[in-house]
């Protein structure tokens, strides 16, 4: 298994529903198309292998507990995600605006129009959405150095 990125910033491995508000709702920025496709996996002080939801802020480094499942019902219960599991619009220019500072690249925000998935994923080299499982050109599955779940595995 490939090492995460290291950085001296400190790390915290806490459950999604713990966290504050507002590390939340950046969190809902930098994943505005929900969290399933972008867990991890890794051992927790125990050697259990886990899942969570990888987030870095200027301060910290995050890994947000949750399985497969507990990220799909989060988007589903949550008012800011459209039927399509999409972070509403008006939700997302509201976040950003409490959230921007002079430094938005943070975030990686951008200011013009918000991609559809379908052009997100064109623009990272893949096909249709249907198409894109985690395998990456190579064969391997994985998000800079870091182990991608596969929903199918559990």
């Amino acid at each position: 298994m490939a090492q995460a990125p290291i950085s001296n910033k400190p790390r915290v491995v806490k459950d999604y529903d713990k966290l504050d508000e507002a590390v939340v709702e950046q969190i809902k920025l930098e994943y505005p198309y929900g969290f399933q496709r972008n867990l991890v996996k890794f051992k927790n002080a125990a050697g259990d292998e886990v899942s969570a939801l990888p987030f870095e802020t200027e301060d910290r480094y995050y890994l947000v507990r949750m399985t497969v499942k507990q990220a799909i019902a989060i988007i589903e219960d949550d008012d800011d995600y459209d039927d399509d599991g999409k972070l509403k619009s008006k939700v997302k220019a509201a976040y950003t605006d409490k959230h921007s500072d002079d430094d938005e690249d943070d975030l990686d925000l951008d200011n013009d129009a918000p991609m559809s998935l379908d052009d997100e994923l064109d623009d990272m080299g893949f096909g249709d959405e249907d198409d894109y499982d985690g395998t990456k050109e190579d064969g391997t599955v994985g998000l800079d150095g870091v182990d991608v779940v596969d929903p199918s595995s559990m």
